[in-house]
C-alpha cells in the first residue's frame, strides 16, 4: 500500500511537470517577446557589467574612477548587480530583482549626470536598460500587467 501511494505521488509530480512544460511551450507571443527582452537584459548585465567587475577589475576601475567612485566599491557594486540580475532571472523573485536593479540604474544615471557625460550614449543608457528590463518583465509576467493595469481606473 505504501509503495502504491509513493508511486502515485511520483506519477502526479511527473504529470505536473509535464503540464507545466506544455503550458510554458504554449505561451503567447507577448510572453515569448518578454522572455527574449529579459534574456537580452540578463545576458548584457552578466557579460558586460558583472563579469568585468569580478574577472577584469583593471578594466572596470578606471571607469569607476572617472565617475568619482573609489575602486574599493567595485566588488560591492558588482555584487549588487549580480544579486539583482539573478533575482530578476528567476520568475518568482523577478519583481524584487527589477526593483533592486532600478535603484542601481538610477544611481548610474545620476553618476553620469554628475560628471556631465554625453546624454544619449552615457546618461540615458541606464534608462534604455531599464526599459528593456521592465518591458521584458511586463510582457512575461501577467500578474505585473494586472497590477499596472489596475491603476488605470
Amino acid at each position: 500500500m505504501v509503495y502504491l501511494l509513493k508511486f502515485t505521488d511520483e506519477r502526479k509530480n511527473t504529470l505536473n511537470q509535464s503540464n507545466r512544460l506544455k503550458k510554458w511551450r504554449k505561451a503567447s507571443l507577448g510572453i515569448w517577446c518578454g522572455r527574449f527582452l529579459s534574456t537580452i537584459f540578463i545576458t548584457f548585465m552578466l557579460t558586460a557589467s558583472v563579469l568585468p567587475k569580478f574577472l577584469f577589475p583593471e578594466m572596470a576601475i578606471p571607469t569607476l574612477e572617472q565617475l568619482g567612485w573609489p575602486a574599493k566599491y567595485l566588488l560591492l557594486i558588482g555584487t549588487i548587480e549580480l544579486v539583482g540580475t539573478l533575482l530578476y532571472s528567476y520568475s518568482k523573485t523577478a519583481i524584487i530583482g527589477a526593483i533592486l536593479l532600478t535603484g542601481l540604474l538610477g544611481g548610474a544615471l545620476a553618476a553620469q549626470l554628475r560628471v556631465e557625460a554625453a546624454l544619449f550614449t552615457h546618461v540615458l543608457f541606464s534608462l534604455y536598460l531599464g526599459i528593456f528590463m521592465w518591458g521584458g518583465l511586463w510582457l512575461r509576467n501577467p500578474r505585473l500587467r494586472t497590477i499596472i493595469n489596475s491603476f488605470k481606473e
